[in-house]
């Protein structure tokens, strides 16, 4: 009889407390959408990018060409101006490589760029999310945009209007 009464006094107070909690989703992608020093700061990034990538296309290029005078002439160079030639395409591949590494690796100039153009956005987004969480007594948010396992939430518990009125960015 303990037992029974145990077990439906720990599902009555689990049930009360889930149901105490309270929820709500945000669009990520429709709030940056929306946000438009976030469009501006995409841009700027795809400018910067097209600027590097013909930088490094451009040494690449280069490096083609050279190959291609080094085959065509090959038959006529010492071994001594072949390997000459030789160190000099792979010098100027190196250089290419470095420079793409530079400009677009793990923490290249590109990243740098993104994290300093994109960071102050996501902040603000952040703490608009937060003060309205805090008003609304909400526990958890989470992001639609990114929340692949959600199959179905209701537009009740969505509140990215709310943070792009917020954020001043009213529909």
């Amino acid at each position: 009889m303990k037992r029974i009464f145990l077990m439906v006094a720990l599902a009555l107070t689990s049930l009360v407390a889930a149901h105490a909690q309270k929820f709500a989703l945000v669009d990520m992608e429709y709030i940056l959408r929306n946000v438009p020093a976030y469009e501006r700061a995409n841009e700027q990034l795809n400018q910067v990018s097209k600027k590097w990538e013909a930088e490094v296309d451009a040494i690449l290029q280069d490096v083609e060409a050279q190959y291609k005078k080094y085959q065509s002439e090959s038959v006529f160079l010492s071994d001594a101006q072949k390997q000459k030639t030789e160190e000099a395409i792979m010098k100027k591949e190196k250089e290419a490589s470095d420079l793409k590494k530079k400009y677009f690796g793990s923490d290249g100039e590109l990243f740098k760029k993104r994290q300093s153009l994109m960071a102050p956005i996501q902040d603000e987004i952040y703490n608009a999310v937060k003060d309205i969480s805090d008003q609304r007594g909400y526990q958890l948010v989470i992001d639609r945009a990114s929340g692949a396992s959600i199959i179905f939430a209701s537009p009740k518990i969505d509140i990215s209007d709310e943070v792009l009125q917020k954020l001043g960015y009213a529909q």
